[in-house]
């Protein structure tokens, strides 16, 4: 078996403060950021909520989410769609706003390598890794939903 088999499709998401890591099959769309409709109540990281395909998502901010400088969405920025992990028929998608558009990346064993740096991650991130020569945060995804789904909840 070919190493190029056990090679892993991923997208590098670039976010204020530095870029996602995630899996290409989590990524259902990228699509173009138009400022999403506010909710109430909700928390400055819970931008607002977007259509899509008869959905409306909630789209966040990864960077306020987890304490880092943010900036404002920019010409170019990109909104992606990400699949939800956690089986809430409520919550099926939610989006993440990207600095430009997110890029493909084939991870392989060899080429992947935890960074320890951080005592302790901010709620919301599972680990610092290093992919080559680029850094990236792996997002706790299913974290990220249950906060999504409180804040919705809370402003409701």
């Amino acid at each position: 078996m070919s190493d190029t088999q056990n090679d892993i499709r991923g997208v590098l998401i670039a976010v204020g403060g530095g870029r996602l890591l995630l899996p290409n099959a989590n990524v259902a769309e990228v699509i173009s950021y138009s400022e999403p409709e506010r909710i109430a109540g909700a928390p400055e990281w819970l931008l607002g909520a977007a259509r899509w395909r008869g959905w409306r998502l909630p789209v966040l901010s990864f960077p306020q989410l987890v304490g880092w400088p943010s900036e404002t969405a920019k010409l170019g920025a990109k909104v992606a769609v990400l699949k939800a992990l956690g089986g809430n028929p409520r919550l099926p998608y939610f989006a993440v706003v990207s600095l430009g558009f997110p890029r493909l990346v084939s991870v392989s064993r060899d080429r992947l390598s935890a960074i320890h740096d951080m005592k302790d991650h901010p709620l919301g991130v599972q680990a610092r890794v290093q992919i080559g020569e680029d850094v990236a945060i792996i997002p706790d995804l299913l974290t990220v939903e249950l906060l999504i789904d409180e804040a919705l909840g809370k402003a409701a």
